[in-house]
């Protein structure tokens, strides 16, 4: 009789949430960036926007590798096997929310760190 662990449900949930949560700061970074929403989201004036749009969009590249990794690891290996992948790039997720919120705004911490700190717990967990 096969039975559901529910902690490696919840540690893939979390893990996909996290990737999800990159996916739409890429978004945000690469293309919405002189938007609207990119201006209220980051705070920022159209003048600052328009003149960090080259270095937004590299920093949204990077937080899509970081997506991809972990739904590369997520989906081609699971959470058990592919623990090893999952905890690199959760920490990878970590340290810069961490940067982050030290350098720019304490609220990155919480967005970034956060989710990917209790989705690595449920990794090691399951």
């Amino acid at each position: 009789m096969n039975t559901v662990n529910y902690v490696d449900v919840a540690a893939g949930i979390m893990v996909f949430l996290v990737a999800a949560l990159h996916i739409y700061i890429l978004v945000l970074e690469m293309f919405w960036w002189r938007t609207p929403r990119g201006l209220r989201s980051f705070g920022m004036t159209q003048e600052v926007a328009d003149s960090s749009a080259k270095l937004a969009a590299n920093q949204g590249l990077y937080n899509g590798f970081l997506a991809a990794g972990l739904l590369w690891g997520l989906f081609a290996y699971g959470v058990v096997n592919g623990r090893a992948i999952l905890t690199f790039f959760l920490a990878c997720v970590i340290v810069a929310g961490i940067y982050g919120g030290a350098t720019v705004n304490r609220r990155i911490t919480l967005i970034q760190s956060v989710p990917a700190a209790v989705a690595l717990i449920l990794v090691w967990l399951s």
